[in-house]
């Protein structure tokens, strides 16, 4: 078994990197061999035992496509505000060592391959961990967004938006957009429009069976941004088509504490009581 720990965090947080360093630290003294990663050394990553990340939900989405792609798993160390797919704290560091010297278990994370075809038969791939939004802009009148499963028409809404998220990623934007709560190992896409105007609208359920389609149809001159795990609007116009599927790898998180259901009641139910 490769001893080797690959180390990223939020370089943007002086107490990530500090943390990210006592972690490097515990894991020398128990016998690994700690590697602070910068995205470059691929086959030292491919080789290594899991990952950890230190910030927040944020620096999990960054580094887990690439976890996914080179078959790592992941284990986050929560430094931001909610962190809810981090499963420790920064006070729990302590017992990493001991988890990763067992025979940890991994829940296994849906991905989203997207791709993005434009009207002059051009291409632009991506890759989802949480979710896909297409959006209009604010000062923008309300484009028609046109949803498809396969081939055949779901649904046409005027919105301010459409959410298509993973199981991973109905607990973020999709839930404050009314979603519903999925369960990680599902392999689903959740739909969910973004202050529609009708009285009839509400998030769909899909399989990735087959694709799932967005067409959308401007109205004077709207303008229509679509963002990968909260990453840079990507420009989408009359004649573009959103095309997501399942992507081939998944992301292993390894399970610490009390898992998805443990967050989803401390993280996210302990300001109802």
């Amino acid at each position: 078994m490769s001893k080797r720990v690959i180390i990223t965090y939020n370089t943007h947080d002086d107490k990530a990197a500090a943390l990210a360093d006592a972690i490097s630290a515990l894991l020398s003294d128990s016998g690994f061999q700690p590697m602070f990663f910068d995205g470059k050394a691929l086959d030292g990553l491919r080789d290594a035992l899991c990952m950890i990340t230190v910030g927040g939900d944020g620096t999990i989405l960054h580094w887990g496509r690439l976890a996914a792609m080179c078959g790592v798993p992941l284990l986050g160390v929560n430094r931001g505000r909610l962190g809810f797919m981090a499963t420790l704290e920064p006070s729990d560091i302590a017992c990493i060592p001991e988890i990763l010297s067992s025979d940890f278990t991994v829940s296994r994370r849906m991905m989203l391959s997207v791709e993005i075809h434009r009207a002059d038969g051009s291409c632009e791939t991506r890759e989802a961990l949480n979710d896909v939004v297409a959006e209009r802009d604010r000062s923008s009148k309300l484009p028609e967004f046109r949803i498809y499963c396969g081939d055949s028409e779901v649904s046409r809404v005027q919105a301010d938006g459409v959410i298509f998220s993973t199981p991973t990623g109905s607990t973020a934007y999709a839930l404050s957009a009314g979603g519903s709560i999925i369960a990680p190992d599902m392999e689903c896409v959740e739909c969910t429009p973004l202050c529609p105007h009708t009285l009839f609208s509400r998030p769909m359920i899909f399989s990735v069976a087959k694709p799932i389609k967005l067409r959308a149809a401007s109205y004077q001159g709207s303008v229509v941004t679509v963002s990968v795990d909260g990453e840079r609007g990507i420009p989408f116009g009359d004649g573009d088509e959103l095309v997501l599927r399942r992507f081939d790898s998944p992301l292993e998180l390894i399970e610490a504490g009390e898992g998805f259901f443990g967050a989803v009641r401390n993280k996210l139910m302990t300001p109802l009581k």
